[in-house]
Protein backbone atom coordinates (compact mmCIF):
# COMPACT_ATOMS: atom_id res chain seq x y z
CA UNK A 1 0.00 0.00 0.00
CA UNK A 2 1.41 3.53 -0.79
CA UNK A 3 2.18 5.70 1.84
CA UNK A 4 0.22 8.99 1.81
CA UNK A 5 3.51 10.99 1.49
CA UNK A 6 3.18 9.46 -2.15
CA UNK A 7 -0.57 10.47 -2.74
CA UNK A 8 -0.60 12.36 -5.77
CA UNK A 9 -3.57 14.58 -6.04
CA UNK A 10 -5.69 15.09 -9.36
CA UNK A 11 -8.92 17.35 -10.65
CA UNK A 12 -11.44 15.34 -12.19
CA UNK A 13 -13.65 16.97 -15.28
CA UNK A 14 -16.81 15.07 -15.71
CA UNK A 15 -19.34 15.74 -18.61
CA UNK A 16 -23.04 15.15 -18.51
CA UNK A 17 -24.81 12.80 -20.51
CA UNK A 18 -27.81 11.57 -19.31
CA UNK A 19 -27.43 8.04 -17.94
CA UNK A 20 -24.56 7.26 -19.74
CA UNK A 21 -23.45 9.50 -16.34
CA UNK A 22 -23.22 5.36 -15.37
CA UNK A 23 -20.00 5.78 -17.42
CA UNK A 24 -18.34 8.57 -15.33
CA UNK A 25 -19.75 6.62 -11.81
CA UNK A 26 -17.67 2.90 -12.73
CA UNK A 27 -14.50 5.59 -13.17
CA UNK A 28 -15.40 6.90 -10.16
CA UNK A 29 -15.57 4.14 -8.34
CA UNK A 30 -12.33 2.76 -9.79
CA UNK A 31 -10.52 6.10 -8.80
CA UNK A 32 -11.90 6.06 -5.24
CA UNK A 33 -10.47 2.54 -4.79
CA UNK A 34 -7.06 3.55 -5.53
CA UNK A 35 -5.13 5.25 -2.52
CA UNK A 36 -2.50 6.46 -3.99
CA UNK A 37 -4.61 9.36 -5.63
CA UNK A 38 -6.19 11.93 -3.80
CA UNK A 39 -9.22 13.67 -5.41
CA UNK A 40 -9.02 17.44 -5.30
CA UNK A 41 -11.41 19.28 -7.28
CA UNK A 42 -13.93 18.51 -9.43
CA UNK A 43 -15.88 20.23 -12.09
CA UNK A 44 -19.14 18.86 -13.55
CA UNK A 45 -22.29 19.42 -15.41
CA UNK A 46 -25.40 18.22 -15.90
CA UNK A 47 -24.73 13.75 -14.95
CA UNK A 48 -21.52 14.87 -13.67
CA UNK A 49 -22.55 17.60 -11.54
CA UNK A 50 -24.68 14.84 -9.88
CA UNK A 51 -22.13 12.72 -9.93
CA UNK A 52 -20.13 15.63 -7.91
CA UNK A 53 -21.88 16.23 -5.10
CA UNK A 54 -22.48 12.83 -4.46
CA UNK A 55 -19.46 12.07 -4.65
CA UNK A 56 -18.46 14.89 -2.59
CA UNK A 57 -21.06 14.48 0.24
CA UNK A 58 -20.54 10.93 0.84
CA UNK A 59 -16.91 11.35 1.24
CA UNK A 60 -17.44 14.16 3.80
CA UNK A 61 -19.96 11.85 5.84
CA UNK A 62 -17.32 8.19 5.03
CA UNK A 63 -14.24 9.20 3.14
CA UNK A 64 -13.88 7.02 -0.33
CA UNK A 65 -15.69 4.01 1.06
CA UNK A 66 -18.05 6.78 1.75
CA UNK A 67 -18.37 8.46 -1.81
CA UNK A 68 -18.66 5.14 -3.75
CA UNK A 69 -21.86 3.90 -1.40
CA UNK A 70 -23.18 7.18 -2.10
CA UNK A 71 -22.84 6.40 -6.08
CA UNK A 72 -24.12 3.62 -5.72
CA UNK A 73 -27.70 4.82 -3.90
CA UNK A 74 -27.78 7.64 -6.22
CA UNK A 75 -27.91 5.52 -9.24
CA UNK A 76 -30.09 2.52 -7.60
CA UNK A 77 -32.21 5.74 -6.47
CA UNK A 78 -32.37 7.04 -10.42
CA UNK A 79 -33.50 3.35 -11.83
CA UNK A 80 -36.10 2.68 -9.38
CA UNK A 81 -37.56 6.40 -10.04
CA UNK A 82 -38.34 5.34 -13.52
CA UNK A 83 -39.15 1.84 -12.56
CA UNK A 84 -43.20 2.56 -13.52
CA UNK A 85 -42.51 4.79 -16.27
CA UNK A 86 -44.19 4.30 -19.82
CA UNK A 87 -40.52 5.17 -21.32
CA UNK A 88 -39.86 1.24 -21.89
CA UNK A 89 -37.48 -0.77 -24.07
CA UNK A 90 -39.54 -2.68 -26.77
CA UNK A 91 -39.73 -6.27 -26.34
CA UNK A 92 -37.64 -6.28 -29.50
CA UNK A 93 -35.11 -4.69 -27.85
CA UNK A 94 -35.41 -6.63 -24.61
CA UNK A 95 -35.00 -9.86 -26.79
CA UNK A 96 -31.92 -8.45 -28.87
CA UNK A 97 -29.90 -7.28 -25.92
CA UNK A 98 -30.72 -3.57 -27.40
CA UNK A 99 -30.71 -0.79 -25.06
CA UNK A 100 -32.14 1.71 -27.19
CA UNK A 101 -35.64 3.40 -27.01
CA UNK A 102 -36.12 4.27 -30.89
CA UNK A 103 -38.90 1.42 -30.74
CA UNK A 104 -40.33 2.32 -27.34
CA UNK A 105 -43.68 3.56 -27.67
CA UNK A 106 -43.35 5.59 -24.54
CA UNK A 107 -40.34 7.11 -25.68
CA UNK A 108 -41.51 8.39 -28.97
CA UNK A 109 -44.77 9.49 -28.13
CA UNK A 110 -42.84 12.04 -25.35
CA UNK A 111 -40.22 12.92 -28.08
CA UNK A 112 -42.88 14.03 -29.88
CA UNK A 113 -44.85 16.03 -27.48
CA UNK A 114 -41.34 17.81 -26.79
CA UNK A 115 -41.28 19.01 -30.18
CA UNK A 116 -44.63 20.42 -30.29
CA UNK A 117 -45.20 21.71 -26.64
CA UNK A 118 -42.76 23.12 -24.06
CA UNK A 119 -42.26 22.29 -20.90
CA UNK A 120 -44.27 25.16 -19.31
CA UNK A 121 -46.92 23.83 -21.08
CA UNK A 122 -46.79 19.88 -20.76
CA UNK A 123 -45.48 20.39 -17.13
CA UNK A 124 -46.98 23.49 -15.40
CA UNK A 125 -46.09 22.12 -11.93
CA UNK A 126 -42.41 21.75 -12.33
CA UNK A 127 -42.18 18.63 -11.43
CA UNK A 128 -39.02 16.89 -11.50
CA UNK A 129 -37.73 13.29 -10.27
CA UNK A 130 -34.38 14.26 -10.50
CA UNK A 131 -34.81 16.92 -7.57
CA UNK A 132 -36.62 14.89 -5.46
CA UNK A 133 -33.67 12.38 -5.59
CA UNK A 134 -30.88 15.16 -5.00
CA UNK A 135 -33.10 16.48 -2.21
CA UNK A 136 -33.62 12.81 -0.54
CA UNK A 137 -29.79 11.35 -1.11
CA UNK A 138 -27.35 14.90 -0.87
CA UNK A 139 -26.75 16.61 1.84
CA UNK A 140 -25.77 20.12 0.34
CA UNK A 141 -24.23 21.22 3.49
CA UNK A 142 -21.63 18.71 3.35
CA UNK A 143 -20.71 19.58 -0.13
CA UNK A 144 -20.35 23.12 0.54
CA UNK A 145 -18.12 21.91 3.67
CA UNK A 146 -16.58 19.25 2.51
CA UNK A 147 -12.36 20.12 2.93
CA UNK A 148 -10.87 17.84 1.02
CA UNK A 149 -12.65 17.92 -2.28
CA UNK A 150 -13.90 21.45 -3.72
CA UNK A 151 -16.81 20.90 -6.29
CA UNK A 152 -17.53 23.18 -9.43
CA UNK A 153 -20.89 23.26 -11.13
CA UNK A 154 -21.51 24.49 -14.89
CA UNK A 155 -24.70 25.98 -15.94
CA UNK A 156 -25.87 28.17 -18.72
CA UNK A 157 -27.46 31.70 -18.06
CA UNK A 158 -30.78 31.83 -20.53
CA UNK A 159 -30.47 35.55 -21.17
CA UNK A 160 -27.18 35.59 -21.97
CA UNK A 161 -25.90 32.87 -22.82
CA UNK A 162 -22.60 32.42 -20.87
CA UNK A 163 -21.39 29.82 -18.27
CA UNK A 164 -22.01 30.60 -14.70
CA UNK A 165 -19.63 28.34 -12.24
CA UNK A 166 -20.92 27.81 -8.68
CA UNK A 167 -18.48 26.48 -6.37
CA UNK A 168 -17.69 25.97 -2.96
CA UNK A 169 -20.63 27.93 -0.74
CA UNK A 170 -22.85 27.89 -3.93
CA UNK A 171 -23.70 24.93 -4.58
CA UNK A 172 -27.26 24.16 -4.00
CA UNK A 173 -29.74 21.61 -5.80
CA UNK A 174 -30.91 24.76 -7.52
CA UNK A 175 -27.20 24.94 -9.30
CA UNK A 176 -26.77 21.09 -9.82
CA UNK A 177 -30.70 21.11 -11.73
CA UNK A 178 -29.81 24.14 -13.60
CA UNK A 179 -26.90 22.34 -14.66
CA UNK A 180 -28.74 19.68 -15.68
CA UNK A 181 -31.90 21.50 -17.77
CA UNK A 182 -32.36 20.55 -20.94
CA UNK A 183 -34.89 22.99 -22.23
CA UNK A 184 -36.81 20.97 -24.45
CA UNK A 185 -38.00 18.83 -20.70
CA UNK A 186 -37.68 20.99 -17.92
CA UNK A 187 -37.94 24.26 -17.14
CA UNK A 188 -35.39 27.05 -16.51
CA UNK A 189 -34.44 27.11 -13.08
CA UNK A 190 -34.40 30.56 -11.39
CA UNK A 191 -31.31 31.15 -9.49
CA UNK A 192 -30.90 34.87 -8.10
CA UNK A 193 -33.45 36.59 -10.21
CA UNK A 194 -31.75 34.50 -13.07
CA UNK A 195 -33.10 31.33 -15.35
CA UNK A 196 -30.97 28.73 -16.19
CA UNK A 197 -30.15 26.12 -18.52
CA UNK A 198 -28.19 23.06 -19.25
CA UNK A 199 -24.42 23.69 -18.59
CA UNK A 200 -23.41 21.53 -21.55
CA UNK A 201 -24.44 24.15 -24.02
CA UNK A 202 -21.04 26.51 -22.31
CA UNK A 203 -18.82 24.48 -20.00
CA UNK A 204 -19.21 20.48 -20.84
CA UNK A 205 -17.15 20.15 -18.35
CA UNK A 206 -15.77 23.69 -17.37
CA UNK A 207 -12.04 23.54 -17.14
CA UNK A 208 -11.10 27.04 -15.83
CA UNK A 209 -11.51 26.63 -12.21
CA UNK A 210 -9.62 23.62 -12.15
CA UNK A 211 -6.71 25.11 -14.91
CA UNK A 212 -6.45 27.79 -11.46
CA UNK A 213 -6.31 25.20 -8.62
CA UNK A 214 -3.86 25.38 -6.61
CA UNK A 215 -4.47 21.67 -5.35
CA UNK A 216 -3.25 19.77 -8.27
CA UNK A 217 -1.65 20.44 -11.94
CA UNK A 218 -3.24 17.50 -13.23
CA UNK A 219 -6.87 17.54 -15.15
CA UNK A 220 -8.24 14.19 -16.08
CA UNK A 221 -11.52 14.88 -18.29
CA UNK A 222 -14.09 11.82 -18.01
CA UNK A 223 -15.55 12.47 -21.51
CA UNK A 224 -18.66 10.74 -22.78
CA UNK A 225 -20.17 11.89 -25.37
CA UNK A 226 -18.38 11.03 -28.59
CA UNK A 227 -16.08 13.52 -30.39
CA UNK A 228 -15.99 11.65 -33.95
CA UNK A 229 -18.18 9.86 -36.00
CA UNK A 230 -16.89 8.48 -39.31
CA UNK A 231 -20.44 8.12 -41.24
CA UNK A 232 -22.45 11.17 -41.80
CA UNK A 233 -25.71 10.84 -40.06
CA UNK A 234 -28.31 10.02 -43.11
CA UNK A 235 -32.07 9.80 -40.49
CA UNK A 236 -33.48 12.91 -39.13
CA UNK A 237 -33.05 11.05 -35.63
CA UNK A 238 -29.59 10.49 -36.32
CA UNK A 239 -28.92 13.86 -37.51
CA UNK A 240 -30.47 15.51 -34.60
CA UNK A 241 -28.05 13.11 -32.21
CA UNK A 242 -25.26 14.23 -33.89
CA UNK A 243 -25.96 18.37 -33.67
CA UNK A 244 -26.68 17.69 -29.62
CA UNK A 245 -23.26 15.78 -29.80
CA UNK A 246 -21.31 18.78 -31.31
CA UNK A 247 -23.57 21.34 -29.36
CA UNK A 248 -22.66 19.74 -26.14
CA UNK A 249 -18.65 18.79 -27.16
CA UNK A 250 -17.66 22.53 -28.27
CA UNK A 251 -17.32 24.15 -25.33
CA UNK A 252 -14.73 21.73 -24.27
CA UNK A 253 -12.79 21.28 -27.40
CA UNK A 254 -12.36 25.38 -27.26
CA UNK A 255 -11.03 25.26 -23.77
CA UNK A 256 -8.80 22.76 -24.56
CA UNK A 257 -7.78 24.97 -27.83
CA UNK A 258 -7.25 27.41 -25.42
CA UNK A 259 -5.22 25.64 -23.42
CA UNK A 260 -3.00 23.92 -26.18
CA UNK A 261 -2.51 27.96 -27.97
CA UNK A 262 -0.97 29.07 -24.14
CA UNK A 263 1.05 25.91 -23.80
CA UNK A 264 2.42 26.53 -27.36
CA UNK A 265 2.92 29.92 -26.27
CA UNK A 266 5.03 29.13 -22.87
CA UNK A 267 7.31 26.65 -25.14
CA UNK A 268 7.94 29.11 -28.29
CA UNK A 269 8.63 32.18 -26.04
CA UNK A 270 9.29 30.85 -22.32
CA UNK A 271 6.37 33.01 -21.31
CA UNK A 272 5.14 33.01 -17.52
CA UNK A 273 1.35 32.40 -18.01
CA UNK A 274 1.14 30.15 -14.39
CA UNK A 275 -1.03 27.69 -13.67
CA UNK A 276 -2.26 27.23 -17.77
CA UNK A 277 1.67 26.62 -18.67
CA UNK A 278 2.25 24.41 -15.34
CA UNK A 279 -1.14 22.12 -16.33
CA UNK A 280 -1.27 18.58 -17.56
CA UNK A 281 -4.10 17.39 -18.89
CA UNK A 282 -5.25 13.57 -19.18
CA UNK A 283 -8.73 12.08 -20.75
CA UNK A 284 -10.66 8.99 -20.08
CA UNK A 285 -12.90 9.09 -23.42
CA UNK A 286 -15.56 6.45 -24.65
CA UNK A 287 -15.68 6.91 -28.52
CA UNK A 288 -15.27 3.35 -29.76
CA UNK A 289 -17.31 2.33 -27.20
CA UNK A 290 -20.50 4.29 -27.35
CA UNK A 291 -20.53 4.96 -31.11
CA UNK A 292 -23.16 2.30 -31.03
CA UNK A 293 -25.38 3.70 -28.49
CA UNK A 294 -28.02 5.93 -29.26
CA UNK A 295 -29.12 9.18 -28.09
CA UNK A 296 -32.38 7.39 -26.62
CA UNK A 297 -30.26 5.25 -24.61
CA UNK A 298 -29.37 8.13 -22.59
CA UNK A 299 -33.07 8.18 -21.19
CA UNK A 300 -32.95 4.51 -20.35
CA UNK A 301 -32.12 3.92 -16.62
CA UNK A 302 -33.25 0.30 -15.85
CA UNK A 303 -30.72 -1.18 -13.32
CA UNK A 304 -29.22 -3.99 -15.85
CA UNK A 305 -27.82 -1.10 -18.23
CA UNK A 306 -26.95 1.04 -15.66
CA UNK A 307 -24.50 -1.54 -14.35
CA UNK A 308 -23.26 -2.47 -17.94
CA UNK A 309 -22.16 1.43 -18.32
CA UNK A 310 -20.65 1.46 -14.68
CA UNK A 311 -18.82 -1.92 -15.39
CA UNK A 312 -17.41 -0.19 -18.84
CA UNK A 313 -16.23 3.00 -16.95
CA UNK A 314 -14.45 0.94 -14.21
CA UNK A 315 -12.64 -1.01 -16.87
CA UNK A 316 -11.36 2.22 -18.55
CA UNK A 317 -10.40 3.74 -15.32
CA UNK A 318 -8.30 0.75 -14.62
CA UNK A 319 -6.65 0.84 -17.90
CA UNK A 320 -5.90 4.37 -17.85
CA UNK A 321 -4.22 3.94 -14.07
CA UNK A 322 -2.21 0.93 -15.66
CA UNK A 323 -1.04 3.06 -18.47
CA UNK A 324 -0.54 6.48 -17.56
CA UNK A 325 -0.29 6.50 -13.16
CA UNK A 326 3.02 7.78 -13.20
CA UNK A 327 2.51 10.32 -15.74
CA UNK A 328 0.32 12.30 -13.09
CA UNK A 329 2.25 15.03 -11.67
CA UNK A 330 4.95 14.63 -14.49
CA UNK A 331 3.15 15.11 -17.66
CA UNK A 332 0.66 15.22 -19.78
CA UNK A 333 -1.05 11.96 -21.73
CA UNK A 334 -3.67 14.26 -23.62
CA UNK A 335 -1.51 14.95 -26.99
CA UNK A 336 -3.51 18.21 -27.86
CA UNK A 337 -0.64 18.43 -30.80
CA UNK A 338 -2.17 15.92 -32.47
CA UNK A 339 -6.00 16.80 -31.32
CA UNK A 340 -5.66 20.11 -33.01
CA UNK A 341 -3.83 19.04 -36.17
CA UNK A 342 -6.47 17.64 -38.08
CA UNK A 343 -9.75 18.04 -37.04
CA UNK A 344 -10.69 14.34 -38.37
CA UNK A 345 -8.33 12.61 -36.24
CA UNK A 346 -9.49 10.26 -33.31
CA UNK A 347 -9.40 11.97 -29.73
CA UNK A 348 -5.83 10.77 -28.98
CA UNK A 349 -3.71 10.08 -25.71
CA UNK A 350 -0.12 10.65 -25.66
CA UNK A 351 2.09 7.28 -23.53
Amino acid sequence: MATKSKTKRINLALQGGGSHGAITWGVLDRLLEDDRLQIAEISGTSAGAMNAVVLADGYERGGREGARGALRDFWKAVSASTRFSPIQRSPWDRVAGNYSLDLSPGYLFMDSLSRLFSPYELNPLGIDPLRTILEGQVNFDNVNICKDISVHVTATQVRTGRARIFSRGAVTVDSVMASACLPQISRAVMIEGEEYWDGGYSGNPALMPLVMSKESTDILIIQINPVVRQETPRSARDIINRVNEISFNTSLIKELRAIHLMQQMVDAKGLDLGAIGRTNLHLIHTDPEVQHLSASSKSNAEWEYLAHLFDLGRSWADGWLDTHFDAIGERSTLDLDTLFADPGVEVPERV
